[in-house]
């Protein structure tokens, strides 16, 4: 059987700063490495031809889709996997993923992302989830939107449910949500000017509206972003299509956040929760509202709940923490309410002993003593 042919594709522009780590966890796994920039002045040219990677140049249009899929084209592998500069990959069995890709009948697998958020790098301090980044060449599989890009996957593959895509056993570690980086780099900016002139020629996609939503709670600006999440929700709807489960992760965040809780907000989060009743963090978010709203038995069940769910759902995105060491504070909070300092003890104890710095449990334990 002829060996199959793997090409990892990016698109880079000043990234000296990560492309060698990232250049480096992808070497022994492809075949290929096309690497396309788009207008570099920094040393990022220099490193990739220290570590032997040809690099290609593309002129940049302000469309990071039109850039993916210049990179597509220059593909000559079976399967490719696209990837950024400030990502790191890991693979434990390369070969067995090989042999699997080999074998395969499948046109398109997902790679769990982990994207690092904070001030540092900490596993538990991250989002994780599911996405698809590997994709077979020549069926016609290709990005769309010039920011935020995505993966044209139910336009080639309409029946396809997101259920059914494959997870292959790999991480990708992403760095480019640590604050310090997002601040150097001006990303929000740069996303919201590109993301309103997509606007115009695009009116009603709801994912433009959901990165502007998500763009706007980075910048703080919670009205702003409350009025495009809910765009984002009309809009899928418009199309005859279930908004998918980030919508609301985002929408009640912003209603926590601005402490616009009552019961019409708790009656409207257990409707997304019937639709996505396996996704933890709005369990989590629930169990705030009703805590907040001094609700505290029906607080504890459900963070409870959360510590069943876990957080192996990942085709949600999901905040560590969110089935574990956040729904133990919590659990704690609520016993404390209802003068029960015994079994907050405990609770805080099980948060910490998950995450050892975790700040809000070392506090209330401490309080305690």
């Amino acid at each position: 059987m002829k060996r199959t042919k793997i090409s990892v594709c990016m698109i880079v522009k000043n990234e000296e700063r990560w492309i060698a780590q990232c250049l480096e966890s992808v070497l022994k796994f492809a075949d290929e490495i096309i690497v396309v920039d788009t207008g570099s002045t920094d040393h990022t040219l220099d490193i990739c031809n220290t570590l032997g990677v040809t690099v290609q140049h593309l002129e940049w249009n302000n469309d990071f889709a039109a850039a993916r899929n210049y990179s597509l084209g220059l593909a000559t592998g079976d399967w490719i996997m696209w990837l950024d500069a400030d990502e790191q990959l890991l693979i434990s069995e390369p070969e067995s993923i090989r042999k699997q890709l080999e074998q395969s009948n499948e046109n398109i697998y997902s790679i769990r992302l982990i994207n690092y958020i904070g001030d540092h790098v900490s596993p538990h301090e991250t989002y994780h989830y599911n996405q698809v980044r590997i994709i077979r060449n020549y069926v016609g599989l290709k990005f769309n939107n010039s920011v935020h890009e995505t993966i044209n996957v139910h336009e080639v593959m309409p029946e396809l449910q997101s259920i059914d895509i494959q997870c292959l056993p790999i991480e990708i570690y992403h760095y480019g949500y640590l604050n310090n980086v997002v601040l150097a780099k001006g990303k929000s900016d740069r996303n919201i000017a590109l993301l309103e002139a997509s606007l115009v020629k695009e009116i009603d996609n709801p994912w433009t509206y959901y990165h502007l939503a998500s763009e706007y709670v980075h910048l703080k600006k919670y009205e702003l972003a409350y009025g495009y999440v809910n765009r984002a929700v009309l809009a899928f709807l418009g199309k005859n299509q279930a908004p998918p489960s980030l919508l609301y992760k985002l929408k009640y965040a912003i209603l926590i956040e601005v402490k616009h809780i009552d019961k019409n907000t708790i009656a409207a989060i257990d409707k997304a929760i019937q639709m996505y009743p396996d996704y933890v963090d709005l369990h989590l978010y629930r169990g705030i509202m009703l805590f907040t709203d001094k609700q505290y038995d029906e607080a504890l069940s459900t963070f409870q709940h959360c510590i069943l769910l876990g957080e192996s759902h990942t085709q949600h995105l999901t905040l560590a923490g969110s089935g574990s060491f956040h729904a133990w504070y919590y659990i704690g909070q609520c016993h404390e309410k209802l003068s029960d300092p015994k079994q907050a003890k405990v609770a805080y104890h099980n948060s910490i002993n998950i995450y050892s710095d975790y700040l809000p449990s070392k506090e209330a334990l401490l309080a305690l003593q």
